[in-house]
């Protein structure tokens, strides 16, 4: 199978299909397409549920310290190739909980580290993760760390523990047709920062220095636990973050888990010109590109949001609408293209190429 996540009938036929359709009473939510957390009743509370979710990744090489925390000489020093993947990971999973409601509490930290790798690197890593997540108000409660002979890199998975905000428990597949979609800062964040920190020794002979620090500083805008939020205040009934798979996935899986269609302006999606320019030199498109840190929500009234999003200094535009069929429509001027399934992402080209 390809690199990334699986397919959706992969999922659907050799994952999904496996587990019992019965998950008991105290599950609210559990797995489904489109659906990055499970909600559960937790017996004691006062109406109170508790919202988990899981994100895992394999990290930078760390058979060497040296080369493993080696900076590009073009990029900044915050520009660190696996200090931008645990980053990452974590905003993942708390970007995960804020969609569906919840905000995050605790992490359980869960670490696969190879012999090869030296303790000082380790030691860099985790206070890294700590760093993060005392940034985004998370606490460190567990998880385990084992060394194996069978690795060549660092895995880490991270599960998030979260509390329903007091406005509103969102279930997947809560969008409903005629409501506005609403997208928040710019897609292909999360890949242009990736592209640019691990290509900034090539990109650097076409664009400008001072192009490629700004692509990689895009990490700063990888959580979207305010507009979120704001978002939920609002009455948003539907939020989905557009990671892996970029904004033509997270399009998708908010349609698919509604069981509704969409229809969108392409020109409306907002993307930076960095993002455009890295994406040129890789030949990448970048509407299928990782895209954390941009969030969907469909809501009835989508100018009403994104007002508000500008007055807490968060772009925003409203992009397209939920529709009633199950067409899920592009549209570009006078063309109009339907999107497929999702496939891999396209950051997996690249590390075709390098």
């Amino acid at each position: 199978m390809k690199s990334g996540k699986i397919s959706e009938n992969v999922l659907k036929r050799s994952v999904l299909k496996q587990l019992q359709a019965d998950q008991g009473k105290d599950i609210i939510s559990g797995a489904a397409v489109g659906a990055d957390c499970a909600i559960f009743k937790c017996s004691g509370t006062a109406g109170e549920n508790l919202i988990s979710s899981v994100n895992s990744a394999a990290g930078a090489n760390v058979s060497d310290a040296a080369a493993a925390m080696e900076i590009a000489a073009c990029v900044q020093e915050s520009a660190v190739e696996g200090d931008l993947d645990v980053r990452r990971l974590i905003h993942r999973t708390v970007n995960s909980l804020a969609c569906a409601g919840a905000s995050p509490v605790a992490a359980l930290i869960s670490i696969l580290y190879p012999e090869s790798g030296e303790e000082e690197t380790l030691r860099r890593l985790m206070a890294e993760i700590q760093n993060v997540c005392a940034g985004l108000s998370v606490a460190i409660v567990g998880g385990q760390t084992n060394v194996s002979a069978d690795i060549s890199t660092a895995h880490i998975s991270v599960t998030g523990i979260g509390s329903e905000w007091q406005e509103a428990l969102l279930k997947p597949g809560a969008a409903r047709p005629g409501q506005d979609i609403v997208v928040s800062k710019w897609i292909g964040l999360e890949g242009t920062a990736v592209l640019a920190a691990r290509g900034a020794q090539h990109l650097v002979s076409r664009y400008p220095r001072r192009l490629i620090e700004e692509a990689v500083s895009f990490e700063r805008y990888l959580s979207v636990l305010p507009e979120a939020k704001a978002a939920l205040r609002m009455g948003a009934s539907a939020l989905h973050d557009a990671s892996e798979g970029g904004i033509f996935r997270a399009l998708w899986e908010l349609a698919e888990s509604a069981g509704t269609g969409l229809r969108v302006e392409l020109k409306k999606l907002p993307i930076r010109q960095e993002t455009v320019e890295v994406c040129e030199f890789y030949r990448i498109n970048p509407y299928e590109l990782l895209s954390g840190g941009s969030l969907l929500m469909a809501i009835e009234d989508g100018n009403a949001l994104v007002q508000a999003l500008k007055r807490e200094g968060i772009p925003a535009g409203v992009v397209g609408k939920i529709t009633g069929d199950h067409d899920r429509v592009i549209t570009n001027e006078d063309e109009i293209r339907f999107l497929e399934r999702p496939g891999t992402d396209e950051i997996y080209k690249y590390m075709a190429q390098t």
